[in-house]
């Protein structure tokens, strides 16, 4: 991919900034719009150019990248007046286009777009990402990758300066399922990851030694290495939000029940989270979950 290029960056959350931050690193030339101007100053500082909506920012950008809150974010983003339709619909280089949703969104969503930028001559992925504020900072993320498939190889130089692991899963949609795929796995795994931190506390354990003793063995899993040490420090800050997981749970268990299946465990992990936000831990996150789950069993540790 030519450095000269311009890309467009929509959205700074904790994703979207490390991301963001490593194309920079990397020579891109960027362009950036976000709702608030000032999220991007750290990007802006740093030579990003800043622009006043997603159409102004498409306009003068070969590829658009999304990595949002939600799906009315995205097709806001999209489909809107001041969106990247508008700006791309018309154009005659609209075939060297591509639009790149890193949102975790809906599947639904994902081929409405795609097949809108299939009409208009350009290309539209939906590539949501795993691997948290860790991996975004490190350029390690797994991307997740459903669309055209010459489009998607068109545009990997630029995802292997954000992600290490980057599978192209099928048509659009693909990449959101294999996200709510994903966020499945998370789910009864970080619900474990807790119960068995409450579980070893009441035992009058040593937490650390606790630790270090499961996370090499059978129950070894990327929460209990990242996540857990985190929640022994008290720290709960967001690698990722718990009212983005809970829209997360939501679009997956919406999509099973388009596909005719019961998911139990998800439901009650969905449940146990919109019980957190509900006790004002929406924007920490998703380790909280132990304080509420330490609250229902009057557990005084753990910030509960």
């Amino acid at each position: 991919m030519d450095l000269k290029q311009r890309i467009g960056w929509i959205g700074t959350g904790v994703i979207g900034s490390a991301c963001a931050s490593r194309l920079l690193d990397a020579g891109f030339d960027l362009a950036v719009y976000t709702r608030t101007r000032a999220k991007a100053e750290p990007l802006l500082s740093r030579g990003a150019h800043w622009t006043s909506s997603a159409r102004e920012l498409a306009s003068d950008s070969c590829v658009v990248f999304s990595c949002v809150g939600y799906p009315h974010d995205v097709r806001e983003i999209f489909f809107g007046q001041e969106g990247i339709l508008q700006a791309w619909q018309n154009s005659p280089e609209a075939s060297q286009r591509v639009y790149i949703d890193m949102t975790t969104s809906s599947p639904e969503l994902a081929r409405e777009i795609a097949e809108a930028a299939r009409a208009n001559n350009f290309y539209a992925l939906d590539a949501p990402v795993s691997g948290g504020d860790v991996g975004a900072r490190n350029g390690t993320l797994s991307i997740m990758v459903g669309g055209d498939e010459h489009a998607a190889h068109t545009v990997t130089p630029i995802l292997a300066c954000l992600g290490n692991n980057i599978r192209v899963l099928g048509p659009a949609g693909s990449g959101q399922r294999a996200k709510a795929t994903n966020q499945i796995l998370i789910a009864g795994n970080m619900v474990g990851v807790c119960e068995a931190l409450l579980y070893a506390y009441r035992a009058g354990l040593e937490l650390e030694d606790v630790l270090a003793s499961v996370s090499s063995g059978a129950a070894g899993s990327w929460s209990l290495s990242n996540l857990a040490p985190r929640i022994l420090r008290g720290d709960f800050e967001p690698g990722f939000y718990v009212e983005h997981f809970i829209k997360d749970m939501g679009i997956a268990l919406e999509d099973a029940q388009r596909l005719g299946l019961a998911l139990p465990g998800l439901a009650l992990v969905k449940q146990l989270y919109l019980a957190l936000q509900a006790q004002g831990g929406g924007k920490l996150g998703t380790q909280a979950l132990i304080q509420a789950l330490a609250r229902i069993s009057n557990v005084d540790a753990f910030g509960a």
